[in-house]
Formats: structure tokens, C-alpha cells, sequence
């Protein structure tokens, strides 16, 4: 049975194959009325009044040429030359564009197939961690870092669910306005042990009052994600910053490392899935940043947001997250 993703590539294909012969026809349109005006005014240069009147010499032929009947000719062909030359982009280009489509259709089954697959044994160990810190008694010491892996072992279930949203067509509806720092909170203490790990200084920074209609759960995976590529290209004893605020209509979510900045690749494909760069922190190589990072793309745009690098460097690099700000519930 074929997929709703596939519907959707095909979607996608189609759009861009339109798109580009659009911009192939108008390039050839205008070439087309270019060269047709030049030769308009050429024949109409030719055409002087004097020489009409002029017998024609011996051996020497005259031909009179209607300019209304040429300007007609010469827009009829103009216009046969545009239409020609729209199909044929049409054609090429959706010869050109269908593999690119196959390979996003490979993409997107793949994650469908792993989250799905992943799914299950992650439930199992959510019941399994449930039961266990159940059976616990109450002042046992190792009941709160139960509890903690439990909820590490949820966010995993959200982030594999987020891979199916991302993978199919399917749309999440908007959440009711909630605080945009909270989840991030969450993030920054949940990746605390990680931070420590590697001997760097998580800094949280935020402005009171932020509040946003996208889910908790959705924000919680973007930070963790933005949080963990910045882990990865951090070296011992730097600090990250994750800063909230608010910019205009925006909730803003900033996250700063002191790494060596970006490079081996554009810093604008760093939010594409499997990119490849390697980390000069650790000097691992490590695929698409992580597809985190791609994630981090989709749930923004999916709420009417964005998701840049601001700046990079041998200083650092900063990400910045933007989605819609929302009133705060009465």
C-alpha cells in the first residue's frame, strides 16, 4: 500500500517542477520578446521612405514588407516559441526533479520505519522503569533517579513521535498559550549530567513573561536537540548560553556555545537531514548534526517559525529558534 508520505513527495515534486519551469518559461519568455523586438526595430530601421520611391536599379531586386503583417508574424512565433518552450521545461524539469523526489521518499521511510520500530521496546522499557519505581519504597535513594531516567525514557518517546510527525503528512494542532521558558528549563536540567560530563557550564537566561501556543513537549525536544549539537561542539571548560526572550511577535529560544564554530559545511545545511560535518571539540564525525536538527527545523516551521544560525565563528555559534508569541491565559 502506498504511504501518505509518498502523496505528499509526489506533492512536493510536482510543486517544485512547476516552480522551476515557471522561472525557465519567463527566462525564455524574455529572451524570445528581447530577440523579436530586436529584429522588429531592425526591419523597421531597414524600411526607409526614401528608397520606396527609388526605382530599382537594373539587376537589383526590391522586396516590400508590411510591417503590421510582420509584427503579427513575429508575435505569432513569439508566442509559439514561449509555449514551446514551457512544455519542454515542464518535461525536463520533472525528469530532473524525480529522483530527488525518490531519495526524500527513501529519507522518509527510513524514519517512519526506524521510529516505528523503535516505538515498542521504548514502551516496554517506560513500563518496565514504571513498575520498578513502583515497587520501591519511598525513601529508597535510587527512586529519584528512577523517576529521572523514566522521564528521560518519555522526552525518547516524544522525540520518536516527533520522527513519525515529521516523516508523514500529518499536522499537530496548536496548543493552548503556555510558558515558553518552562520546557526549556526541563531541557537545560535533563542535559545537565551531559554538561557535567564533558566539563561545560550550562548558563539558562530568560525574560519573564514568554508565552507560546506551541506544545511544551515540542519546545522541550527542539532545546534538548539545540542543546545536545551544542554539547557536541563544545570543548571542556567552555560555557553555553540558552537565552529567552521576547522580539517583537516572537518567542525567541538562543542557544550559544564557545566552540570552534561551523565548518566543512554551510551553515545554513546544518538543518538538513544526514548532513555531515566533523566536530573539531572531539574531532568525531558526526551525520546531519544530528537529525535533531532537522526536527528542531520541522517544529518550527510547523508553528509559523523559523530556525537560523545567527553567527559562527572561532568564538562560537548561535542558533536562534523563532515562533509565534501568544497572549498569556487570563
Amino acid at each position: 500500500m502506498k504511504r501518505g508520505s509518498d502523496a505528499t513527495n509526489s506533492l512536493e515534486v510536482r510543486r517544485a517542477s512547476r516552480t522551476v519551469a515557471l522561472q525557465i518559461t519567463i527566462a525564455s519568455g524574455a529572451l524570445v520578446v528581447a530577440a523579436i523586438g530586436v529584429a522588429f526595430f531592425f526591419v523597421l530601421d531597414q524600411l526607409r521612405p526614401a528608397e520606396l520611391k527609388e526605382p530599382p536599379a537594373p539587376g537589383e531586386h526590391k522586396i516590400y514588407i508590411d510591417t503590421t503583417a510582420a509584427l503579427t508574424a513575429f508575435v505569432i512565433v513569439g508566442v509559439l516559441a514561449i509555449v514551446i518552450a514551457g512544455v519542454l521545461s515542464i518535461i525536463v524539469t520533472r525528469r530532473a526533479v524525480r529522483p530527488l523526489g525518490e531519495a526524500l521518499e527513501v529519507q522518509r521511510n527510513f524514519v517512519a520505519d526506524a521510529s516505528h520500530e523503535l516505538r515498542t521496546p521504548l514502551a516496554v522499557l517506560d513500563a518496565r522503569l514504571q513498575v520498578l519505581l513502583r515497587s520501591l519504597a519511598p525513601d529508597d535513594p535510587s527512586a529519584p533517579a528512577i523517576a529521572e531516567l523514566r522521564s528521560d525514557t518519555r522526552t525518547l518517546i516524544d522525540v520518536v513521535n516527533d520522527l513519525l510527525l515529521a516523516a508523514g503528512p500529518e499536522r499537530e494542532t496548536r496548543a493552548g498559550p503556555s510558558p515558553f521558558s518552562e520546557p526549556v528549563e526541563r531541557a537545560v536540567e535533563s542535559l545537565q549530567v551531559l554538561a557535567r560530563e564533558n566539563a561545560v557550564e550550562l548558563h539558562f537566561e530568560k525574560q519573564e513573561d514568554v508565552w507560546t501556543s506551541v506544545p511544551p513537549a515540542s519546545i522541550q525536544r527542539c532545546a534538548i536537540a539545540l542543546l545536545d549539537n551544542a554539547l557536541t561542539h563544545s570543548p571542556m571548560g567552555s560555557t553555553i548560553t540558552v537565552d529567552i526572550r521576547l522580539a517583537g511577535q516572537d518567542a525567541v529560544l538562543s542557544v550559544t556555545d564557545q566552540g570552534a564554530g561551523i565548518t566543512g559545511i554551510d551553515p545554513a545545511r546544518i538543518f538538513d537531514r544526514f548532513a555531515r560535518t566533523e566536530s573539531t571539540a572531539t574531532g568525531r564525525t558526526r551525520a546531519g548534526f544530528g537529525i535533531g536538527l532537522a526536527l528542531v527545523r520541522e517544529i518550527a516551521v510547523r508553528y509559523g517559525g523559523t530556525v537560523a544560525v545567527v553567527s559562527t565563528g572561532a568564538a562560537g555559534t548561535s542558533i536562534e529558534m523563532r515562533v509565534p508569541s501568544a497572549a498569556r491565559r487570563p
